[in-house]
C-alpha cells in the first residue's frame, strides 16, 4: 500500500486536477492565482536548470523562504531530481543558518529574499560546500563571494517548459525509489542541539496516503497556509492538499491570518494552538466590549452550544428542543464569528503542541471543528489524529492507518510503522537512543483508552522534579492559565527548586480595560502590570488555577512580563512551543527573584 512516492503522489494530482487556482499568494495588496500547468511547468525547468547546474540525486539543497509559491516548485525540483531538500526557518538566526548549512553540506541555497540572502552570504566563506546560492526576489549582481554563483530565479524555473521538457522531468521524478531519502529536517531544537532528521519518500507518501479523503473533499477545498513549510507538520499537510486536488493560499503573516481568511474564504486550514488562543482572545474581548444584553446572548448561545456538543460530536440528531435553541444561537451568535474568519470553514486540524480542552470545547460549541492530532518531526508527522465522526475531545484521536502505537512500562508512547524516520544525519548514537528494537521512542508521555484513542500528558524532558522530589507536569497548568482573560502566554518553572513559578505574559488590552474601569491612573505598561490592583486580578486568576491542583503543583509566585516569547528571541520553536531551557536561561535573574524570599502560603 505504501510502496510510492510523494513524487507519484503530486504529480498524479497535478495531472488529473487541472485547476486555474492551485496556488493563491498575495502581491501588491492583490491576490494572484498560479494554474496547476504553470506549476507544474516551472517545476519542470527548474529540474532541468538544477540538473545543468550539477545537482544531482542525493545531494543536498536548502530552501530558506517564508510560505510562497516558489517554496513548493523548488521544493519538488529538488524531490524530482532524486535530492534532499533541507529546508530552512525564514527567519533563522545565522548562527542556526550555519549550522543547518554546514552540517547538511548544502551544495545549493534557495534564499527568499535580500534579509535570506544577506544572512547566507554572511556565512558563506565558512561554508565550503555552498556553491550556488538562487534568491527567490532579485539581489545586487555583485553580491556572489569569488568563485560562488548567485543565479536568477526567472532564468531558472520558467513557465514556458516544453510538454518534452515536462515529460522528461514527470520520468526522472517516478524512476526514484520509496526509500530514496527526499528531506533532511532539523529538529526545533526545545532542547539541546539540533537533530536532522532524514525522512523518505516512503515516509511522506505513507503519511499522505493514510489520511487522503479523511477531511472532505479535496478538490472543492481551499485551504490556507499559515504554519512554516520549513516545518514537517505544514508540509506534510500541503502535499496532502496538493494529492487531493485543493488550491494553497499563503497567509501573509500570523498577524494578519484573520484578514487573509476574510479575503479567500478557506474551508480547512493546519494550525497550531496559539492561532485558537489569539482568537479565543479577539473573541472574549469583543464581548467583554459588547453591552450587557449582548454579552448574555453570547453566553446563553455558548451554553446551548455546549449542551449540543455530545450530540454533534457522536454524529447524533440533537432533540427537537435543543435542535431549535441550537439554530437559533447559530443564527444570532455563532455565524457572525465564523464569517470573521471567511465563512466557509469546515474544520481546523490542529497540532504541534497539546490543545486545552476548553478552547476545543469553545471553539465547537460555536461551529468550528477541530480535530486534534499528533505526531513528530521523526514520524514524517503524523501518528494519530482525530477524524470526523471518530473525535473524543481531550485526545489526539486514533492511530491513522498503517501506524502502530504502543506504550512502554513508564508511559512513554512509543511507534513503528512506514511512517518513521531512517535516523538522525551523522548522530549515530542519537539514533540508536530513540530507535530501538523497531520502535520510535518519541519522548512523550501518554496512554490509549479502551476505544483507542490517545492522550498526550507530557514531554518527558519538560517535566519538573521539585527539589522534594516531586515531578510537576508544567503544559496543563500553562493551558490552564491562559484560558484568564488576563494572561496571554505562560511558562511554568521550579525544577529542582523548593516550588513552582510561573513567567507571566499579561494581555495588556483586557488589564488596560479594567484600570480604565476602575479609575487607575499609570504612565507606562511597566506602572500598570506593578499596580497592586492589577496584581491582585492577575493572583485571583492563578488562585483559581490552584484549587484544582494537588499542593506541590500549585503555584506560589509569579512574574509579569511586558513582552511575549518570540522565535527570534529564541524563546519559542517554529510551531510556538516554549523552549523552556532557553527561556529560564534568559530570565535567570527574574526567576532567581521569584526564591530569593519564602514564598506566600497558597490555599
Amino acid at each position: 500500500m505504501y510502496d510510492t512516492t510523494i513524487n507519484n503522489l503530486v504529480l498524479d494530482s497535478l495531472r488529473k486536477h487541472d485547476r486555474p487556482d492551485l496556488l493563491w499568494h498575495k502581491q501588491g495588496g492583490q491576490w494572484q492565482k498560479i494554474s496547476s500547468r504553470t506549476f507544474l511547468h516551472r517545476i519542470a525547468s527548474l529540474a532541468a536548470s538544477l540538473n545543468e547546474l550539477g545537482i544531482h540525486k542525493g545531494d543536498q539543497v536548502a530552501v530558506f523562504s517564508e510560505n510562497r509559491p516558489e517554496w513548493h516548485i523548488a521544493d519538488l525540483a529538488i524531490l524530482g531530481v532524486g535530492a534532499i531538500n533541507v529546508p530552512v526557518y525564514p527567519a533563522e538566526a545565522v548562527e542556526r543558518l550555519h549550522y543547518t548549512l554546514a552540517h547538511s553540506e548544502a551544495r545549493l541555497c534557495f534564499a527568499s529574499g535580500r534579509e535570506q540572502f544577506e544572512k547566507v552570504q554572511a556565512i558563506w566563506s565558512e561554508l565550503p560546500q555552498l556553491e550556488t546560492v538562487v534568491p527567490f526576489a532579485p539581489v545586487s549582481a555583485d553580491a556572489a563571494e569569488p568563485g560562488r554563483r548567485v543565479l536568477a530565479w526567472e532564468s531558472l524555473a520558467r513557465e514556458d517548459a516544453t510538454e518534452d521538457e515536462v515529460a522528461a522531468f514527470e520520468r526522472l521524478a517516478r524512476s526514484h525509489a520509496p526509500d530514496d531519502v527526499a528531506s533532511l529536517i532539523y529538529t526545533s531544537g526545545t532542547t539541546g542541539t539540533p537533530k536532522g532528521a532524514l525522512l523518505t519518500q516512503r515516509n511522506f507518501a505513507s503519511n499522505v496516503l493514510s489520511t487522503l479523503g479523511l477531511f472532505g473533499d479535496g478538490p472543492a477545498h481551499v485551504a490556507m497556509s499559515l504554519l512554516p513549510l520549513c516545518h514537517i507538520y505544514e508540509r506534510k499537510v500541503a502535499y496532502g492538499f496538493l494529492a487531493e486536488g485543493s488550491s494553497i493560499a499563503y497567509a501573509e503573516s500570523f498577524d494578519n491570518v484573520v484578514e487573509n481568511m476574510r479575503e479567500v474564504r478557506p474551508t480547512i486550514m493546519a494550525v497550531v494552538p496559539r492561532f485558537f488562543e489569539k482568537f479565543y482572545e479577539r473573541v472574549m474581548a469583543r464581548v467583554r466590549a459588547a453591552p450587557g444584553p449582548k454579552q448574555k446572548l453570547f453566553h446563553w448561545a455558548l451554553a446551548a452550544g455546549r449542551e449540543a456538543l455530545p450530540y454533534r460530536l457522536a454524529g447524533r440528531p440533537l432533540p427537537g428542543w435543543l435542535s431549535m435553541r441550537y439554530r437559533l444561537a447559530d443564527w444570532l451568535v455563532y455565524r457572525s464569528i465564523r464569517l470573521g474568519l471567511g465563512g466557509r470553514m469546515q474544520c481546523f486540524i490542529s497540532g504541534a503542541a497539546p490543545l486545552a480542552r476548553e478552547l476545543n470545547e469553545f471553539f465547537h460549541a460555536l461551529g468550528l471543528t477541530i480535530y486534534e492530532g499528533y505526531g513528530l518531526t521523526e514520524t514524517s508527522p503524523v501518528i494519530a489524529v482525530n477524524l470526523p465522526g471518530k473525535t473524543k475531545l481531550g485526545t489526539v484521536g486514533r492511530p491513522i492507518p498503517g501506524v502502530e502505537v504502543q506504550i512502554a512500562p513508564d508511559g512513554e508512547i512509543l511507534t513503528r510503522g512506514p511512517h518513521v524516520m531512517k535516523g538522525y544525519y551523522r548522530m549515530e548514537a542519537e539514533t540508536r537512543e530513540v530507535l530501538r528494537d523497531g520502535w520510535f521512542y518519541t519522548g512523550d508521555v501518554g496512554f490509549l483508552d479502551k476505544e483507542g484513542f490517545l492522550t498526550v500528558t507530557y514531554r518527558k524532558k519538560d517535566l519538573i522534579k521539585t527539589a522534594g522530589g516531586k515531578y510537576v507536569a508544567p503544559q496543563p497548568i500553562e493551558n490552564q492559565l491562559k484560558q484568564s482573560p488576563y494572561i496571554q502566554n505562560a511558562v511554568v518553572l521550579g525544577d529542582r527548586r523548593k516550588y513552582v513559578v510561573a513567567l507571566l505574559v499579561p494581555n495588556l488590552g483586557n488589564l488596560e480595560r479594567l484600570a480604565a474601569e476602575r479609575g487607575l491612573a499609570y504612565d507606562s505598561p511597566a506602572e500598570l502590570l506593578a499596580s497592586p490592583a492589577v496584581r491582585a486580578a492577575v493572583q485571583a486568576e492563578v488562585d483559581s488555577v490552584n484549587e484544582h491542583l494537588a499542593q506541590y503543583e500549585r503555584l506560589k509566585r509569579f512574574a509579569l512580563l511586558e513582552e511575549d516569547f518570540t522565535f527570534d528571541g529564541g524563546h519559542l520553536t517554529y510551531t510556538q512551543k516554549v523552549r523552556r531551557r532557553k527561556i529560564e536561561e534568559h530570565y535567570r535573574d527574574l526567576i532567581d527573584r521569584l526564591y530569593e524570599e519564602e514564598a506566600t502560603p497558597t490555599p
